[in-house]
């Protein structure tokens, strides 16, 4: 990684990530560390002009949106990812840093958030990711993928609804909820099952996270 890089990160911020990610059991680069922190930089500076978030302090932004995002990424099974509804790349890009080896592509329906992804790949050099503006039903993939991620995008009977034609074989769908979605899993349709639902540890931030694994019970 060249100078340019580390000199371009808020060293205070990257302090504030470096703090936060030692209260986890997660381990993370200083290279990754400087893109995360470059990543919600960009994202604030644009957030200005294209309303990409409705969080609006870089601090609020580092916990909310950086830490929320790379808890997850212990929990990945798998090599090609969707993110659906990901707005300005969320969960996927912090995702993508974490798993430089992994390949995610970010759906979403409005083209500012996909000129804003883009525009993240280019300056962050992240060559794993593929920004792509979509709604979620007339996606197609010849390959299907391997999980569908899924962070406040919609109830888990919408995601499974929507997002059925986008897994492969033995791909499951991974949705990111707050409390545990009792009501929500209720509904699911019979032909899906919880695999696993995993309680998620993120330091300073309020309230319950969990994250709930589903797989069909017709490629099982």
């Amino acid at each position: 990684m060249t100078d340019t890089l580390f000199q371009a990160a808020d060293q205070q911020l990257v302090a504030k990530l470096t703090y936060l990610v030692a209260k986890t059991d997660l381990t993370v680069t200083a290279e990754q560390l400087q893109k995360l922190v470059m990543y919600i930089e960009m994202m604030h500076k644009w957030n200005k002009a294209y309303n990409l978030t409705s969080i609006r302090q870089i601090d609020d932004m580092l916990v909310k949106h950086v830490l929320d995002s790379i808890v997850v990424s212990p929990f990945l099974r798998g090599t090609r990812f969707i993110d659906v509804g990901t707005g300005p790349g969320l969960p996927g890009i912090p995702l993508a840093i974490m798993h430089p080896e992994y390949e995610f592509v970010l759906l979403d329906s409005l083209g500012k958030r996909v000129r804003f992804m883009q525009q993240v790949a280019y300056g962050l050099k992240l060559n794993n990711i593929s920004p792509v503006q979509s709604r979620v039903e007339e996606y197609k993939d010849p390959n299907g993928f391997d999980g569908v991620i899924s962070r406040a995008f919609a109830s888990i009977k919408d995601m499974l609804h929507w997002c059925g034609h986008l897994v492969n074989t033995s791909g499951e769908f991974v949705a990111l909820k707050g409390q545990y979605p009792e009501s929500e899993l209720t509904e699911m349709p019979i032909n899906f099952q919880l695999k696993e639902s995993v309680q998620l540890h993120v330091p300073q931030l309020i309230g319950e996270r969990h994250l709930i694994r589903i797989i069909s019970t017709q490629t099982v």
